[in-house]
């Protein structure tokens, strides 16, 4: 899970469901010479397709630090909900009533709730989120990009993060019968097969499942019940993909990890390439992935993939901005790493440069365990882009520049 995943998804779809990341173009899109980029928003590329989904993975990521984010950076967010309950990825006019033609969408949604959840005291926002999502579910257990969408694995993962993070039960949540979990399932490959292990993002029109990395690192964290701010989980050191007659949402996230780490072992870095373009590294699905492997307990696979980010996302973090920063230190924290020293680069410095400038009674670690305890106790303009999705092409939710197919 996590940037998600990406500054670039291009979610091209006939199907209504197959659109994934709210950041479509992010990355590389500019602000409009005639769009101002509010004040309180971070980042400074056009907002239009990832605002909501790169300032709550920003809030997450700076609380996660123990940074109190800028007031208004959280009411810019929090006045981006629709009366619904649901988020677009972008509302220029958020004074303006939600309409059916307003873009909502489930992974803005539950990133918002993510976030918001995390920095606590707004239950009333975070209760209604939770209860359109709800709403929107699928009679398989899962979600989809839009309501009424097939479900994928990485919505349905974001969805499961943000459900964890208000108190709930995933397994509880169900719709015909299904929990978001049996979704997961359905959507992971088995043991021996191509791809084996490794979770998909949706089936094809022949209904047949092809492995994803990007949508791998988000179900494992979906079926371990995390969200994106995971911490490392127990250690675990099985090796290979593991059969059972009737796989768990654990015993597919297991499998999801290990395909995972199959992929890292040739090279310290997952590859993906744009339509014609040469293979190369994906930064934000290659932090995703060590997110992943450590929330399963397998921080010691985790370790190699990460000293290349610290050595080789600089650049990349800086071009895509703060939803990438945030993924970095979600991997930073995940593997027990200091995100201010990451490879020499401090990140979470570096975030707050891309927006307001945090709370004046920021503190310089994480909060403690205790703390968020008593800190719990205080408690659109998305449409789908082009009209073609190729079959076996899985996209990811997360801001990293990911509008491709991934080679692995």
């Amino acid at each position: 899970m996590i940037v998600r995943r990406s500054t670039a998804v291009l979610a091209a779809t006939v199907v209504i469901g197959t659109a994934v990341a709210p950041a479509a173009l992010a990355a590389d899109a500019s602000p409009s010479p005639s769009q101002a980029i509010p004040s309180g928003l971070y980042g400074s590329t056009d907002p239009t397709y990832d605002g909501v989904w790169r300032q709550s993975l920003a809030l997450l990521a700076q609380h996660t630090v123990g940074v109190k984010p800028a007031a208004k950076a959280v009411d810019w967010l929090t006045g981006q909900q629709c009366a619904n309950g649901a988020f677009a990825p972008y509302r220029a006019d958020a004074t303006a009533k939600c309409d059916a033609k307003t873009m909502v969408d489930t992974n803005s949604t539950a990133a918002a709730v993510q976030a918001l959840a995390a920095l606590g005291g707004h239950d009333a926002e975070t209760g209604k989120a939770v209860a359109w999502l709800k709403s929107v579910q699928n009679k398989d257990g899962g979600w989809g990009y839009t309501a009424g969408g097939a479900s994928d694995a990485n919505s349905t993962s974001v969805v499961i993060g943000a459900l964890t993070a208000v108190g709930e039960k995933p397994a509880d949540v169900a719709k015909g019968g299904k929990s978001p979990y049996d979704a997961l399932v359905a959507l992971s490959l088995a043991c021996g097969s191509d791809g084996g292990g490794a979770f998909a993002y949706q089936p094809d029109k022949k209904g047949k499942l092809a492995a994803n990395a990007d949508a791998t690192a988000a179900g494992v964290l979906g079926g371990l019940g995390k969200g994106f701010a995971a911490k490392a989980g127990a250690a675990y050191d099985r090796t290979q993909c593991a059969t059972t007659d009737s796989p768990g949402p654990q015993d597919a996230a297991q499998n999801g990890a290990d395909y995972l780490a199959k992929s890292l072992e040739k090279t310290p870095y997952l590859r993906s390439a744009l339509a014609g373009a040469k293979d190369q590294p994906d930064y934000g699905n290659t932090a995703d992935a060590v997110v992943a492997l450590s929330a399963a307990g397998a921080t010691s696979l985790a370790k190699e993939p990460l000293a290349w980010l610290e050595k080789n996302s600089g650049a990349w973090a800086a071009k895509a901005g703060p939803a990438a920063y945030a993924q970095l230190i979600f991997a930073a924290r995940a593997t027990g790493t200091d995100p201010r020293d990451f490879g020499g680069a401090d990140l979470v410095k570096q975030l707050g440069a891309t927006g307001p400038a945090a709370d004046a009674s920021d503190h310089s670690a994480a909060p403690s365990d205790e703390k968020k305890k008593d800190d719990d106790k205080g408690l659109g303009v998305w449409w789908i882009v082009g009209v073609g999705l190729v079959a076996g092409i899985g996209i990811g939710f997360l801001i990293s520049g990911r509008n491709k197919k991934q080679q692995l």
